[in-house]
């Protein structure tokens, strides 16, 4: 993987460098810059379609009833090597894992997790592009240019999925045991494993305005080492229907294109042009994405959150930070991650948070070992937020991200200081049509939206794509 500080946002717009069906949209997501990559290259391609399976109450949390849910992924070979596929227990396959995230109140969240596909073979199809088959049938190599499609059933197989734990994503490289987990007493099996949500977080009820994406990813250790690791994840929006069953939870439908090579933190920027983004990449080590946002509350105070997503971190994260003047008046300091469940080693041990010193601060619970601690571990996003008597001013920050495992020789960072962070000083919202926030929707706003065709920059509908409903919405709010 690249090592060094990034300093920089990824920008959601520009030009779609690999477009495979109607329902794939391919945008600059850090890997490589544009064309064929050297080497194999994974990425996904499609996030076609989803499995639901139910609900079920965990007993370790008081009696909170979750839904479970598998999310299909076709994977896409883009480099100009082809990508091993080995069965299991072989570690030169890829493992898939699938996430769902919320946009709600202007913050997003991560409210959902499964634990990790493993792949077993891979059949040579063209969603991306030309294929030149790695053999017939379902070989256990991807071939350049080709994709291999799993579905939302197969994702959701619990023989195959297994334990994030033993993983270093950084590296692709596997080294758990593999075997099928062991269920704790009381863990309901229809749900063990799967993609599984807090059934309140889904309720349209409880969520009104909300706005839904799921991610889908993949780790390959010839990937990592051709240094294509970074544009592995990609995301898709998802409405959620208001009929709810025992036997299915509530219905979840993929909307839109699949946003290819971009992590679904990003939809954050989507949804919101006043979130600022950062990458940043510990020497030796893998990725973090931190974003931000600062917005008025309807009481005066500002409401400051900040996303802090594990991309594929080994050494995960242990605390973060803000710097806070002692002057000003912080409230409301709150903390939220998504649940380790199925019997997962890492606990869901709340964050605690201090205020001192001019720095307010979330901690990682002390744990007995990294197995078991609630670290930011990869493929996983935190959020904090808290409220403030003052605006945001514009000028640039240090916010500081600890690292949890201990250093080494080629990865001696113990912190990384998320240097020049700049958060948006607070401007009232334009109208969605308005894109140059001018007060108008007339020619220039046309313009700006036909430029932006089939990207994201000129969404005006909030389906995370650029088309024809979109432009409807401008001409209906015509000005001149």
């Amino acid at each position: 993987m690249k090592t060094g500080t990034i300093i920089g946002a990824l920008g959601l717009g520009g030009l779609a460098v690999f477009i495979g069906q109607m329902d794939a949209t391919a945008l600059p997501g850090g890997g490589n810059d544009g064309g064929v990559a050297a080497g194999p290259d994974v990425i996904v391609g499609a996030l076609p379609n989803i499995s639901a399976y139910g609900q079920g109450i965990w007993p370790a949390t008081g009696g909170t009833t979750y839904v479970a849910y598998a999310i299909g992924t076709t994977s896409c070979n883009i480099g100009n090597q082809q990508l091993l596929w080995n069965p299991n227990p072989q570690v030169t396959h890829p493992v898939i894992p699938q996430n769902l995230y919320r946009v709600k109140n202007g913050v997003i969240k991560q409210i959902g997790q499964s634990w990790v596909k493993h792949g077993f073979c891979a059949l040579q199809e063209n969603l991306c592009g030309t294929c030149t088959p790695a053999g017939s049938g379902c070989p256990t190599v991807l071939g350049i240019g080709c994709s291999d499609p799993y579905t939302s059933s197969l994702n959701g197989s619990q023989s195959d999925l297994k334990s994030r734990w033993g993983i270093n994503a950084a590296t692709g490289v596997y080294s758990g045991t593999y075997a099928n987990p062991a269920t704790p007493s009381g863990y309901p099996t229809n749900i063990r494993c799967r993609l599984t949500v807090p059934k309140d977080d889904l309720n349209p009820t409880l969520n009104t305005g909300a706005k839904y994406v799921v991610e889908g990813m993949y780790i390959q250790p010839q990937d990592a080492a051709s240094l294509n690791s970074a544009n592995n994840a990609s995301y898709r929006t998802i409405t959620v229907g208001s009929t709810y069953s025992t036997s299915t939870g509530y219905p979840l439908t993929l909307t839109g294109p699949t946003v290819q090579t971009v992590p679904a933190i990003y939809y954050w920027q989507n949804q919101h042009a006043d979130v600022a983004t950062r990458d940043y990449d510990v020497a030796g080590d893998g990725r973090f994405i931190v974003a931000s946002r600062a917005f008025l509350n309807s009481n005066g105070t500002y409401h400051y959150a900040y996303a802090v997503m594990n991309f594929n971190s080994d050494r995960n994260g242990s605390y973060f930070s803000v710097p806070v003047d002692p002057s000003v008046t912080v409230s409301n300091i709150t903390y939220s991650a998504p649940f380790n469940h199925s019997g997962d080693s890492a606990s869901n041990a709340v964050w605690t948070s201090t205020n001192s010193g001019g720095e307010l601060k979330w901690s990682c619970p002390t744990a007995a070992s990294e197995s078991v601690a609630h670290s930011i571990r990869w493929s996983t996003m935190h959020t904090f937020e808290f409220d403030a008597n003052t605006p945001p001013t514009g000028a640039s920050s240090v916010l500081t991200l600890g690292i949890y495992k201990p250093a080494t020789s080629t990865s001696p960072a113990t912190s990384v200081p998320v240097l020049g962070f700049k958060p948006t000083p607070y401007t009232p919202p334009c109208a969605p049509a308005d894109l140059n926030c001018d007060g108008s929707i007339n020619g220039v706003d046309l313009a700006s939206l036909l430029a932006c065709w089939g990207t994201t920059c000129g969404d005006t509908n909030g389906d995370g794509f650029t088309d024809g409903p979109d432009l409807a919405v401008l001409l209906a709010a015509w000005t001149g």
